[in-house]
């Protein structure tokens, strides 16, 4: 890998034995093991412990989880919020476990529109609550630093199912509590 990244200074045309790059191709390998660590996980077992106990008939959410992610497309960050929210049937799961969800995902090469759907699909299978909403807004280097360059640009995307999906008041009870 290290040689790899000095075939990349060679080919932007940058002199990999600069004093500053010396050292840079065994930071970015250090750097690329968190940032890709989402790979190492598997999500469901990020909830495996769930609780009957306090398991309710009314919503639960955990907004503005932050994440950083980077884009399968061009290589670069998108980075914003997550809010999720389900509706308990018979098992709960502690809210620590929901920001770890977001971090597994957001950990690996992504689209937000399909790190949204993972999210909620994974929930739907694992605690199989009554309903379940998940709402990223993200900004996109891509978007940013190159291409069409709009600089204050926000992706929106949401994953909807269950009672949050047939019930439109479900659906805008979640959507106040985050705004």
């Amino acid at each position: 890998m290290e040689e790899s990244i000095k075939k990349f200074f060679d080919y932007i045309g940058e002199d990999r034995e600069r004093e500053g790059l010396l050292n840079t191709p065994n930071r970015v390998i250090e750097s690329w093991k968190h940032l890709y660590s989402g790979y190492k996980s598997n999500p469901r077992e990020i909830l495996d412990v769930v609780f009957s106990d306090g398991a309710c008939n009314e919503m639960v959410i955990l907004k503005a989880i932050e994440f950083y992610s980077v884009c399968e497309h061009h290589l670069l960050p998108f980075f914003g919020k997550i809010s999720i929210g389900y509706i308990p049937d018979s098992k709960v799961v502690g809210i620590s476990k929901l920001a770890r969800l977001v971090e597994v995902y957001s950990r690996r090469l992504q689209i937000q529109e399909k790190m949204t759907t993972q999210i909620a699909d994974t929930l739907m299978e694992v605690l199989q609550p009554k309903g379940v909403m998940v709402v990223a807004e993200a900004q996109h280097m891509c978007m940013i630093m190159r291409g069409v360059e709009k600089q204050n640009s926000i992706m929106i995307t949401s994953a909807i199912r269950g009672l949050f999906k047939s019930d439109i008041k479900t659906r805008e009870e979640f959507m106040g509590h985050i705004r």
